[in-house]
């Protein structure tokens, strides 16, 4: 392959990652790094393109090869690093970053990638220092902003901290859309969702072009019962995006909110005729089937078939089950480090863990992978193929995306959601709350089939799981799930996983 062609194909390659055409791009500049020869940056698009299909450990593949062949460039450390970092390898990521430090790498992303690998690892002072000089060196960029504003939040609980933090991008000359989103999302998190409301509100009446700062408007508005607004923002984002799925599910949550089911089917099936696989449309679907009667309610949300628990076996090395979960438990506690729940997720009254625990070393997580492998494909093997959209994607084999661990202390819940980036999700105990969980009222226990705002008419869990320890449940990303708050002086804590078609 000639130098020109190499790089007319890489281009082109690029071009059609640009049109979201990522499995043509993927093709393309195959042949461009599989040749003998490539160049640095053929291996490093390959490997960023894979990355944008999910394919992390062949990206890693050429992320080696490429330090391999380059040894002296700092930007083949950093993507080696950037790569380890999101398989949840933290040693090797902190390793092959300092490597690429102490040869020039000096950029904020480079950074921003040494502190999450320190993260990781669990070296926390050096982490929020590693940040503060990636913030430093770009300090306009939002996501370096929202992803240390959520870290002092877990960490510290700082609410004044974090917002600080999106103030200074936005001074700096960040467009101020995404510092109020991640703003607002500090204040819910905080306990205080009318801030949050107003402050989105007022965000899309200043700037009522930004498509993403309207949508957010529109549902704390539905969230606040202010539905009258609701159905403004959501409207006025149809005219910037009529066939845009964010706005088609955005319009469905506003019509099952203000007691217009048949037409938040409508628009939720317009939505999934285009993303047919968005989890979001197809929670959202739900709702809307099971509220007009229609049978997809029954497709989607057939818990004889689509739900299942399985109490998994002892490890190897471990005499029981018993004596592993009081490992594991150990071994997660040690990691469960953060005073506040993420800004960005269901979780409230309780901690989660950041890093990716996929690529964990720690043997007792390590173990747990391999201790889930068969229920998983037992399960598979269950659900089985058919025309609807869970069944469809079935290929009898699957691929671990992420896995983190939640620690719920009393009084503390799972907000009711869903999981956008999944296939089939996931619910493995490994302490449980005994005392809450035989109470009358399901403390603590798992629950499927509630939306998390209020429908008219009114829309109840309809399927419910008791934890148990060493229990993993197995369920449609999509589905709405929650855990019913408990009182008891206990704590619970789980692992969980998102898996997809492999």
């Amino acid at each position: 392959m000639t130098t020109a062609t190499a790089k007319s194909d890489l281009d082109r390659a690029l071009a059609l990652l640009a049109e979201d055409r990522a499995e043509e791009a993927a093709v393309l500049s195959a042949k461009v790094a599989g040749a003998p020869g490539a160049s640095h940056q053929s291996l490093a698009a390959h490997s960023q393109i894979l990355k944008v299909l999910g394919r992390h450990d062949e990206a890693l593949t050429f992320d080696r090869l490429a330090v391999d062949r380059f040894p002296r460039s700092p930007v083949s450390w950093h993507n080696l690093a950037a790569t380890l970092g999101d398989l949840g390898r933290g040693e090797e990521s902190k390793a092959a970053l300092e490597r690429g430090l102490s040869i020039g790498l000096d950029g904020p992303q480079s950074w921003s990638v040494y502190a999450r690998a320190l993260m990781a690892v669990g070296d926390h002072d050096q982490a929020e220092k590693a940040y503060i000089e990636a913030r430093r060196r770009a300090p306009a960029d939002v996501r370096l902003a929202s992803e240390y504003a959520n870290y002092v939040w877990m960490r510290r609980g700082d609410l004044n901290l974090a917002q600080a933090a999106m103030d200074t991008a936005f001074h700096a000359g960040a467009p101020p859309g995404e510092p109020l989103l991640t703003k607002a999302k500090l204040f819910e998190a905080a306990g205080q969702p009318e801030k949050a409301a107003q402050l989105l509100m007022a965000g899309a009446a200043r700037i009522p072009q930004d498509l993403g700062l309207v949508l957010a408007a529109a549902h704390a508005a539905v969230e606040m019962g202010l539905l009258a607004d609701a159905e403004r923002l959501a409207k006025s984002a149809e005219v910037l995006a009529p066939k845009k799925p964010s706005v088609l599910n955005q319009l469905a949550i506003v019509y099952l909110a203000s007691g217009r089911p048949a037409l938040a089917l409508d628009k939720a099936r317009r939505g999934l005729e285009i993303a047919p696989s968005d989890q979001s449309l197809l929670g959202w679907a739900a709702t809307a089937a099971r509220l007009t009667g229609d049978p997809l309610y029954g497709q989607l949300y057939d818990y004889d078939r689509l739900v299942a628990t399985y109490d998994i076996e002892a490890p190897e090395g471990w005499p029981s089950v018993e004596a592993y979960l009081a490992d594991l438990a150990a071994a997660l506690k040690r990691i469960h480090v953060y005073e506040q729940h993420p800004a960005h997720q269901s979780l409230r009254g309780g901690a989660q863990t950041l890093q990716n625990l996929i690529g964990s070393s720690e043997p007792t997580i390590k173990a747990f992978f391999a201790a889930i492998d068969a229920p998983i494909r037992k399960h598979i093997e269950k659900v089985g193929h058919g025309a609807d959209p869970h069944r469809s994607r079935n290929t009898g084999a699957y691929k671990v995306e992420g896995a983190w661990s939640v620690l719920l202390r009393p009084g503390g819940f799972h907000k009711d959601h869903f999981h956008p980036q999944g296939w089939l999700s996931s619910a493995f105990y490994v302490e449980t709350p005994e005392a809450a969980l035989d109470r009358e009222d399901r403390e603590g226990w798992l629950r499927f089939g509630q939306p998390p705002i209020r429908t008219q008419p009114p829309t109840t869990a309809d399927h419910y799981v008791r934890p148990k320890p060493g229990r993993l449940v197995l369920f449609p990303s999509y589905m709405w799930h929650g855990t019913v708050p408990f009182t008891t002086q206990e704590s619970r804590m789980t692992m969980a996983f998102d898996a997809v078609p492999a």
